[in-house]
């Protein structure tokens, strides 16, 4: 049998068993040890588990439970809350300033957590329902969160970064490094939205108002003294002091990133302790919990999809792949176009951690051969699978934002985050022109040794 033929099959097996309703993790696997038994010698089942083990036997991936383990601590106290209300105080008088406050809130949190459904549940629950009773549409506050949450895999420290950096074999520091700047470019272009988005509902309200309709709650102006504002900022400074020297700790060279993350979990469990009075065993235990259960969970599908993209090179399925694309001669930008729309595609049926390490073996190869580089490109692919998170059908942080906030309908919810997947696709457009947003940290602190 052919190795189109295989894979063809191998594609379809893998598609049917997640259109089932398979979860994930068991789908890859059961389609992995399916073909080991149709097309690999027999003896081949013996080394399952040692080569799940191998595989994820990685310092690298050793960080991605502690850095779970940091974001419980922050998402389960109320440090989420704690930091919006400081970023509203400071933002109230910028038109659309809360709803500027709520993207910022987002992207600190992100920093800290690493996680974007975390991010979207510990400032959704305090922003959504304070931007609606200021009038806020359900659509434009939901739109605000989940985006604002997506940054959770761009900015470090980024699960996804860590899984896209064991995949394509590159740097994680320098990885981390070019998550910046993009990062802060979507910030501000979220930003840029908000205060847009705003002035057009807030014109709207007056305008209604003025002609005699009822006072619009978006067209009341809150009032922060000094006092007040200071007064927020003894309990957001810790959290700050904490991202400051885990950023140091990973870029000064003092750890590595697993040491990093287990040193993150550390400080930001005795911050809770400390601020929150969070050390009783009945308040770390759920933080414990959850830490387990999500950890548990991806290093599950980390582990079927190693295995599943074992199974795929010794079939020869990747190398294929990758030759095919290759054979197409396409232009480098209409390769890189290709593999875009092909990992927005999967987006729609997967989650960035499945995308990145069943897709990584076939599209690395041809663009690392089209003369990309690939912690750029690691970027870009990360923005990418960010619109995954926001667009339907599967569009996680959707359903985190139904969950909080169960009054917004869902196609309310739909149409206020397809503004935000515009505007990531300009991000990748500009980065497209302008590599060098993405690039310059890097090569400035952790110069590339190739």
């Amino acid at each position: 049998m052919s190795t189109a033929i295989i894979g063809t099959l191998y594609a379809g097996a893998t598609l049917g068993a997640m259109l089932a309703g398979i979860p994930i993790a068991f789908a890859l696997g059961a389609v992995a040890l399916v073909f080991m038994l149709a097309f690999m010698p027999g003896a081949s089942l013996d080394t399952v588990a040692q080569n799940v083990y191998e595989e994820m036997a990685s310092i690298t991936l050793l960080s991605i439970p502690l850095f779970i383990l940091k974001g419980a601590a922050i998402g389960r106290s109320k440090a989420g809350q704690d930091l919006y209300s400081a970023m509203h105080a400071w933002m109230h008088k910028i038109p659309g300033g809360l709803g500027i406050a709520n993207v910022f809130a987002c992207a600190l949190f992100a920093a800290m957590a690493g996680s974007s459904p975390a991010t979207c549940s510990a400032i959704g629950s305090a922003g959504i329902p304070e931007m609606r009773r200021r009038g806020y549409s359900g659509g434009f506050a939901a739109g605000i969160i989940a985006a604002g949450g997506t940054l959770g895999i761009l900015l470090p420290p980024s699960i996804t970064m860590i899984l896209y950096a064991v995949a394509a074999e590159q740097s994680l520091g320098r990885l981390f490094l070019a998550g910046i700047g993009p990062g802060l470019l979507l910030v501000l272009l979220f930003a840029a939205y908000a205060a847009w988005r705003f002035r057009r509902e807030f014109a709207m309200a007056r305008a209604a108002y003025v002609t005699g309709g009822a006072e619009h709650p978006i067209l009341a102006e809150d009032r922060y003294s000094m006092a007040e504002r200071f007064s927020t900022l003894p309990r957001v400074l810790p959290f700050v002091v904490l991202l400051t020297g885990v950023m140091v700790a990973l870029y000064g060279g003092y750890a590595t990133p697993s040491e990093t993350a287990g040193l993150g979990g550390l400080l930001a469990l005795a911050l809770i302790a400390a601020i929150y009075g969070v050390w009783r065993a009945r308040d770390v235990s759920p933080i414990l919990i959850a830490t387990l259960r999500e950890s548990t969970m991806l290093m599950l599908i980390i582990g079927m999809s190693l295995l599943y993209a074992y199974v795929m090179s010794y079939l020869h399925i990747s190398q294929a792949a990758a030759a095919a694309i290759v054979a197409m001669h396409l232009s480098p930008w209409l390769l890189l176009l290709t593999i875009l729309l092909l990992v927005v595609g999967l987006g729609f049926f997967l989650p960035p951690v499945s995308i990145i390490l069943m897709t990584a073996p076939i599209i690395l190869p041809p663009l690392r051969e089209a003369g990309f580089d690939l912690v750029w490109f690691g970027v870009v692919m990360t923005i990418t699978m960010e619109m995954g998170l926001i667009h339907p059908p599967v569009g996680l942080n959707i359903f985190v934002i139904k969950n909080i906030a169960p009054d917004i309908p869902l196609s309310e919810i739909i149409w206020g985050t397809l503004p935000f997947v515009i505007l990531m696709g300009i991000a990748i457009l500009v980065l497209c022109v302008a590599p060098g947003i993405a690039l310059w940290l890097p090569d400035l602190l952790l110069p590339s040794t190739k």
